[in-house]
């Protein structure tokens, strides 16, 4: 996957990182390669970054974040009977057709960066929280929108994204789809019951 021509090379670098990241994970992931997947003359690397592989790691991530919270409010519109379990069931149906489409090759950059760069790269970890938040924040939201109670939402929506990251890891180990149907299966009834009657 490529960034869309019509994006200027700064955007498709920062899309190309955030690729890399979540196939190669940031250690593996090199300036050069960025620059080849997003089709950028390598001189622009330092010109749009100057702060480096870690600024654009860092902008990877937080695009990653911003496109992971802008996805809740899709699956919403998508859903025909729209419920707490309903959301969660698309966004782990969502990596389901990926994995059966496009092999475990990938996971999500954002826990990639978390995982790879947090203790080595000084602003790695607000990059990373700040990305989460960037998730929980409209999944917060949308289930409030469900008639789960606020005070509880928050809290649902974290369960929800920690328990997807990790279905997406055991997934990956296992070559399997069977953690996310699992979790999918075990959860959705749970969140459907914090929906207030």
């Amino acid at each position: 996957m490529t960034a869309p021509r019509t994006h200027g090379p700064r955007e498709r670098m920062v899309f190309a990182a955030a690729q890399l990241i979540r196939r190669d994970g940031v250690g593996a992931t090199g300036m050069r390669d960025v620059a080849a997947r997003a089709e950028a003359p390598r001189g622009s690397l330092q010109h749009y970054f100057p702060g480096g592989k870690e600024q654009l790691v860092n902008e990877a991530v937080t695009w990653a974040g911003r496109y992971a919270g802008k996805r809740v409010a899709r699956y919403l519109a998508e859903l025909p009977d729209p419920t707490p379990g309903a959301l969660f069931e698309a966004m782990t149906w969502q990596w389901i057709a990926e994995f059966e489409a496009d092999g475990f090759g990938t996971g999500c950059p954002v826990a990639a960066a978390t995982v790879d760069s947090t203790a080595t790269l000084p602003s790695a970890r607000e990059a990373t929280a700040a990305a989460f938040a960037a998730w929980t924040t409209p999944l917060t939201a949308a289930l409030t929108t469900l008639r789960v109670p606020a005070a509880r939402a928050p809290g649902l929506a974290t369960l929800m994204i920690s328990t997807l990251e990790g279905a997406i890891l055991m997934a990956r180990a296992h070559q399997s789809t069977a953690p996310l149907v699992t979790v999918t299966t075990e959860l959705a009834p749970l969140l459907d019951a914090a929906a207030a009657a």
